[in-house]
């Protein structure tokens, strides 16, 4: 079966430096674990891109996921099928992973002109701030627009 076109923006690790050099500029860089996608996550996505020309999202891989303490069956969605989804969106150009608590190795190979997170992080905590900084870059913290979770989702499930 042919590689569908979304397919095309999931790279690995491995690869992320030579794919993101064909990227146009500035470059976007979010992270996170987005296992159930909901109007929150797309949301975030769609502004994150709109600050730059491209954006490349990293997911924790499942194992990092665990280590978060989300839960011991969390992430529900597997890293491919999450890389799947995130790919799928208009937003994203490309999507990787990273197998460490933070992305922060991603983040020293690409060197983003822009680094973003969600309204729950501070601009001084967010990983790898220093180093898009230090290279010129800017680092954003995006409010919330809709108070949604994953975990919320999870929970209300549960109770049906």
């Amino acid at each position: 079966m042919a590689m569908l076109s979304f397919e095309k923006k999931i790279v690995s690790p491995g690869d992320c430096i030579e794919r993101v050099r064909s990227l146009p500029r500035p470059l976007v860089f979010t992270n996170g674990v987005f296992d159930i996608l909901h109007r929150g996550h797309i949301t975030y996505l769609a502004q994150a891109r709109s600050l730059g020309s491209a954006l490349v999202v990293a997911l924790n891989s499942d194992q990092s996921v665990k280590r978060l303490g989300k839960g011991a069956d969390r992430p529900i969605n597997t890293l491919t099928d999450r890389l799947a989804v995130i790919a799928s969106l208009e937003a994203v150009s490309l999507v990787t992973w990273f197998e460490e608590d933070t992305p922060i190795k991603r983040i020293e190979d690409i060197v983003p002109d822009i680094l973003v997170k969600g309204g729950d992080w501070s601009v001084e905590n967010i990983v790898g701030a220093d180093i898009v900084k230090s290279h010129g870059g800017s680092v954003y913290s995006i409010p919330f627009e809709h108070d949604r979770s994953t975990t919320q989702l999870i929970t209300k499930i549960r109770r049906l």
